[in-house]
């Protein structure tokens, strides 16, 4: 079941949308469509796990990976971050996995830039499109990625969060339809608030000589 959840009209440009699934995320190669948000129901314990866990025993990381790798890999750096066993565990190493294996199958990627970040500042706080093909972005810990759309690159007049827990997925500058969206994202400015935010970053890598 899909659903729109904003559609957004910019002069002199295609008309784009963002549009929600509680399926799959394919309808991102919809005409017209800047970003899809993944619907998925939240697990309350999970998320009290998480919220109140000691951001010291947070796994964090920045990898290039084979999606069958993920997972072994995830749960070492779980080990190292001395993240507690159990089954909250378990299923944000599961989750990240799945996400990373959905990413590579959808972009035909046989890599994946997987970026595990601990933020506690105003990281990546202007507006901006991401100078790649498709980014996935998924906020397992406190607020979610902003966006709005923007048709002369000024910061957007209304500004949307996405759900703590909810992958959104987001065309790129050089995904192939044009005109360029005009879809903008930030990470939301939390410096001085004392929040922890653990996100996850996706990117497709379609041969290991782009990072060298």
């Amino acid at each position: 079941m899909t659903m729109m959840q904003d559609v957004l009209q910019s002069e002199g440009t295609a008309a784009v949308g963002v549009v929600q699934s509680r399926e799959e995320l394919g309808i991102l190669k919809g005409p017209g469509r800047a970003a899809a948000i993944w619907q998925r129901p939240s697990s309350p314990d999970f998320q009290r796990w998480i919220e109140t866990l000691n951001p010291k025993n947070l796994p964090s990381a920045r990898l290039v990976l084979r999606p069958q790798n993920v997972m072994e890999t995830l749960s070492e750096l779980c080990t190292a971050a001395q993240t507690p066993e159990g089954e909250h565990r378990q299923h944000l190493i599961n989750d990240i996995s799945a996400l990373a294996e959905v990413f590579c199958e959808f972009m035909s990627a046989p890599y994946v830039r997987l970026r595990l970040d601990l933020v506690t500042s105003n990281a990546c706080r202007k507006f901006h499109i991401d100078a790649l093909t498709a980014r996935l972005v998924c906020t397992y810990r406190g607020t979610g990625t902003q966006y709005g759309l923007s048709a002369d690159g000024a910061e957007p007049s209304q500004v949307f969060t996405v759900p703590t827990g909810a992958p959104i997925l987001l065309r790129g500058t050089l995904w192939p339809e044009k005109p360029a969206s005009g879809l903008l994202h930030r990470s939301p400015p939390i410096e001085g608030s004392g929040e922890t935010r653990l996100v996850l970053v996706l990117d497709p890598i379609f041969d290991l000589e782009e990072e060298r």
